[in-house]
Formats: C-alpha cells, sequence, structure tokens
C-alpha cells in the first residue's frame, strides 16, 4: 500500500459501556478526510506504553484508525476489574459505539495477544455488525483446558504470575517474591498468606475445580458456529497455548458460522508466549529464517477484509515451522491429511527409570514384561526445564533446555528409541495411552516427548499431564481405587520437528512438572485448601494386557 498518513492522536477519549461504566481510549487517526477501517486493540496492560503507541502510530499512517483501550478496571478505564468474564459485553458495546463514529467507515478488524486476543475470541460470538476480521496472537478458547486446569491440574506458574502482576488498577511488581517459597506454599487458596495478595479471581479459579457453568460462560471453542468473521491465528510451538492455536483453527475451519469464518487461517513457529522476537527460544537458535514480521503479516490481513484489497495471492491456511531442519512449509490441514499414525509401544525390564535404565520405545508389541515402579513425594517434585510456559521466563524459563537433570531423577521414567537410521518427522498432535495405578485415591501423570542429540543433549518439544480423578472427564471427578489399574489419555502437546539420523526420540513419564503444575498432594482429597501430603507408590505398566503406547503423527516425504 501506498499511503503514508500524518497521525492525529486523541487521548483518553471516553467510550461508554451499557452499565454506564466508561472505558478509556486512546485513538490514532489519519490526518485526512476519513472515514477509515479501524483496527481495534483492547488491553489490561496500559495503552499509554512505547511498543502499542508505536504500532497503533504505522496503523495510522497506512490508513487505518487505531483505537487502543485499556479494559475495564486497568488503568485510565473505570470499573472494576474482573478477568476474562467481563470482556464479553463490554467487546461489543466497544465495537458498537465505534462503528458509529464518523471516522469509522463501518470496518473494524480486532488485533492483540494473549489477555488482547481472549477480548476478541470473547467478543466474537455476539456478532457486531461492524466486526470484519480478527488476528488473535496466542491465546485459548477453552479457559477450563487451555488455560487454567490443563488436564485437570492447576496451572500454578502462569495462574500466579500473571495474576498477581494484572491484580489491580497499574501493573504490579513480582519481582521479590521469593517464587520458590510462593510455589510450594499450601494451600494454594491462601494467596494472601502464600504471597502476600488477595485475589478475587483466584479465590473463583480454585473454586471452580471441575468444568462447569463458570467456565461455560468464557468457553468460546463450544460458540464456533456464532464466529462469522474470518481470523488470522498466530502460535508458537513452546507457547502455552500452542494446542489452542490449532484448536481453534480447526474449530472455526470445521464449525465456523460462515464461509469466511471457516477460511481462517494459521501461523505457527519455533516461539514462546512472545512469538516471533528473537531467533533464539530457550537454548536453541532456530536460525534467521525463524523470524517473521508478524506486524505486516497482520496488516496484510486487515487490508484484504478491512480495505478489499484482493490482490494477494491465495495462500495456505497453514504456514508452519518445521524444527529440526529449521525450515518453513505450507500445509492445508490439521492433523495432516497424509499423517502416518504409529503406535510406538512402552517397553522395559521394569527398570525405566531414569534415563540410564532400561526403558525402550518400540514398534514391536510388548510381551510378558515387569511394570516400571517409583516413587512420587510431593515434597520432592520434578521440576519444570523450560517447555510451553508463560509469561515470566526469569521465574520459570520456557522454551527448550536440556532435560537431563530431570532424566537423571528415579521417579522419572525414560522411555527411548533405537538411534534412528534415517530422519524421522514428527507433525501433529501427540497422545499417550498409559495404563498405570497407584496405591491412592488420586495422583497425576505426566509426558513429555523428547529430540535426544548424538551428544545427549535432551530437548523438550512438548509435554501434558492427567490428574486421575478427572481421567473420565471433567465435569465430574471420580477418584481411583487403590492399586486398580487404570487407562489415561495424556495429551502430550504438538509439535513439528524432524529427528535427525543419530538421534534418538524419547519419552519421559512421571507424576509432577513443578511448578508449571499444581502439585497432587495425593489424598483425593480437596487440594486447593488442604495441606495435607502422602507419598504415591506409582506403577506404569506396558504388556499384552496392558499395552502402553505413544501416538505419533509420522510424516513421509
Amino acid at each position: 500500500m501506498s499511503e503514508n498518513f500524518d497521525v492525529e492522536m486523541r487521548l483518553d477519549v471516553k467510550v461508554p459501556m451499557r452499565d454506564g461504566v466508561e472505558l478509556s481510549a486512546d485513538i490514532y487517526l489519519p490526518k485526512s478526510d476519513g472515514p477509515f477501517p479501524v483496527v481495534l486493540i483492547r488491553t489490561p496492560y496500559s495503552n499509554n506504553v512505547d511498543p502499542v503507541i508505536d504500532k497503533a502510530r504505522k496503523l495510522a499512517n497506512r490508513g487505518y484508525v487505531c483505537m487502543v483501550q485499556d479494559v475495564r478496571g486497568r488503568f485510565d478505564s473505570e470499573g472494576e476489574y474482573y478477568a476474562f468474564h467481563q470482556e464479553i459485553d463490554d467487546g461489543f458495546d466497544t465495537q458498537e459505539w465505534t462503528g458509529q463514529q464518523d471516522w469509522c467507515d463501518g470496518n473494524i478488524g480486532m488485533a492483540g495477544s494473549s489477555y488482547g486476543g481472549c477480548v476478541q475470541w470473547l467478543s466474537a460470538p455476539l456478532q457486531n455488525k461492524y466486526l470484519k476480521a480478527m488476528v488473535p496472537r496466542v491465546m485459548c478458547t477453552d479457559y477450563y483446558q487451555g488455560l487454567m486446569h490443563p488436564g485437570g491440574a492447576f496451572q500454578l506458574n502462569v495462574m500466579m504470575t500473571w495474576g498477581m502482576r494484572t491484580n489491580g488498577r497499574t501493573g504490579q511488581s513480582i519481582d521479590y517474591h521469593n517464587w520458590t517459597e510462593a510455589f510450594r506454599s499450601l494451600p494454594l487458596t491462601d494467596l494472601a498468606g502464600n504471597a502476600g495478595r488477595e485475589m478475587k479471581f483466584w479465590q473463583d479459579w480454585l473454586a471452580h475445580p471441575n468444568d462447569d457453568e463458570y467456565w461455560d460462560e468464557v468457553n468460546t471453542d463450544r460458540r464456533f458456529n456464532e464466529i462469522e468473521v474470518p481470523s488470522l491465528i498466530m502460535g508458537g510451538w513452546y507457547d502455552l497455548y500452542a494446542t489452542d492455536a490449532f484448536d481453534n483453527f480447526t474449530g472455526l475451519k470445521e464449525r465456523g458460522g460462515s464461509e469466511l469464518a471457516r477460511g481462517s487461517k494459521l501461523i505457527v513457529g519455533p516461539w514462546p508466549h512472545a512469538l516471533s522476537t528473537s531467533t533464539k527460544t530457550g537454548d536453541i537458535d532456530f536460525g534467521a529464517e525463524s523470524m517473521l514480521d508478524l506486524d505486516s503479516i497482520e496488516r496484510d490481513w486487515f487490508d484484504i477484509w478491512l480495505k478489499g484489497d484482493k490482490s494477494d495471492k491465495e495462500e495456505a491456511p497453514l504456514r508452519l515451522f518445521v524444527m529440526g531442519i529449521n525450515q518453513w512449509r505450507d500445509e492445508q490441514e490439521w492433523p495432516l491429511a497424509r499423517t502416518d499414525w504409529q503406535s510406538w509401544n512402552l517397553r522395559s525390564d521394569g527398570s525405566a527409570n531414569n534415563s540410564t535404565g532400561d526403558g525402550k520405545l518400540s514398534l514391536e508389541p510388548a510381551g510378558d514384561e515387569s511394570a516400571d515402579r517409583f516413587t512420587y513425594d510431593p515434597e520432592m517434585p520434578v521440576q519444570t526445564l523450560g517447555g510451553n510456559n508463560c509469561c515470566s521466563p526469569e521465574i520459570v524459563p520456557w522454551g527448550p533446555y536440556d532435560q537431563r537433570p530431570a532424566e537423571a531423577r528415579n521417579d522419572v521414567l525414560c522411555y527411548t528409541t533405537d538411534v534412528l537410521a534415517e530422519d524421522l518427522e514428527i507433525t501433529g498432535p501427540i497422545r499417550l495411552k498409559l495404563f498405570a495405578a497407584t496405591d491412592g485415591l488420586d495422583t497425576d501423570w505426566t509426558a513429555m516427548l523428547v529430540d535426544v542429540s548424538p551428544t545427549g543433549y535432551a530437548k523438550n518439544l512438548c509435554d501434558g499431564i492427567i490428574r486421575g480423578r478427572y481421567r473420565e472427564g471433567f465435569k465430574r471427578p471420580k477418584l481411583l481405587k487403590s492399586g486398580n489399574v487404570y487407562e489415561y489419555e495424556i495429551k502430550v502437546g504438538v509439535t513439528s520437528n524432524v529427528f535427525k539420523k543419530g538421534h534418538r526420540l524419547r519419552l519421559e513419564v512421571s507424576s509432577s512438572n513443578f511448578p508449571r503444575f499444581d502439585r497432587n498432594l495425593n489424598t483425593g482429597g480437596d487440594l486447593y485448601n488442604s495441606t495435607d501430603i502422602r507419598v504415591a507408590q506409582q506403577t506404569v505398566h506396558h504388556s499384552l494386557e496392558y499395552p502402553s503406547q505413544l501416538i505419533l503423527p509420522v510424516i513421509h516425504e
């Protein structure tokens, strides 16, 4: 586009909501005769910070009005802040007011990442007539499984650090807490006693450990059929919402409320929650090609849907970065239609404990084999070493890191393939079918997929968890019977990685990944109001009767 407009600023413009509360917006307009299409950004992180101002001015330079609004109860906006639930009506009301302004041509697109993505998803099903396109980055639409309680466990690190940063009208410092102590403190409901801070929504999150009506109010994944606008979704393999990015894409593709919505697109790179800000994530430098100018791609999307610029050629709906070979690739669907679903069997002679044990991953079925056993002590949980974390990497790192410290523990079972004779591509969702038993009424099972190089470096790719009481669903917990063998399905996550010739593929199985997830206290009781802890004796079975298997999406070229 050739426009390069000067910019007019209108700051602290009051936008009325249906209940009379006024929200503050800074508006950046092209200095020219309007009206113009509008890019709306709604944020709890202040609209008066340099990166936001810079983005807004660039959009105005290009012929868009950019309106950046503080959400209710944050910074210059009135009202009381309550995470997520308030954004449904407030988003619609803001769109309605914006569409009626003389500088708006009736076309609104929404942009923003993380919470700035949630405000898009939450308001979209209300079908405001002015909303024409969205670019939601790094956000789930299922707040129960995608954010608060993945696999039924509480996502402790994210909810405590992010919640405490946002618990107030302005940004809150969390730099001086002893996080080692804060994460370990019990009961979890006593956040004020544990970390000196009251959070109303924290109490509500823990008061709803099951997938009930509290979550249904905000779970947009159940309302994809009510979303009618096209979305350009952006995610990262090491973002905490990696799986959700694909769930949102396939949800719109299969159930979107219009042909336009079903034509939504997705970009996923080798990035953490911050997306394309560095070639390096964790320990790994993915190279210059891994970086994309996402703001430019976003503006092109708005040119199409807000300005009617159809000059660009038709692009594939999926753009994925394949790690291991560090290449971008266009795809048509998810999972890929050409996927060869392979069941890799967990094998051992009963001593898979740590990476020096006899655990194997094999296409050959397990026979009459001894089960693997370990002790899970919540006082000594397996420490989180990178992975799909957010949002304070200085507290809990994100991305790929060497997993050998965890794999040296006897409570981490390691199942490893033989050295690969040729490259092996795994692209898609990873599932673990696990047959296991514990000597108590409840416990957790964790799984992690790892790429082991010839040097021994063990690079984590994705991981997941299942809380025993939620093995049959998340609406009604069902406690275990001591010693009984149950079949668990663990969603290990999503990835695209070529395991190079000479590498090995490894599966780690344990019962904790802390502080990414809270510790199961193994009592079968209330996990959030209790300080009682018991040690659990864990058994993982792999045999003809109990064929524990890792389901891998293998891609052949």
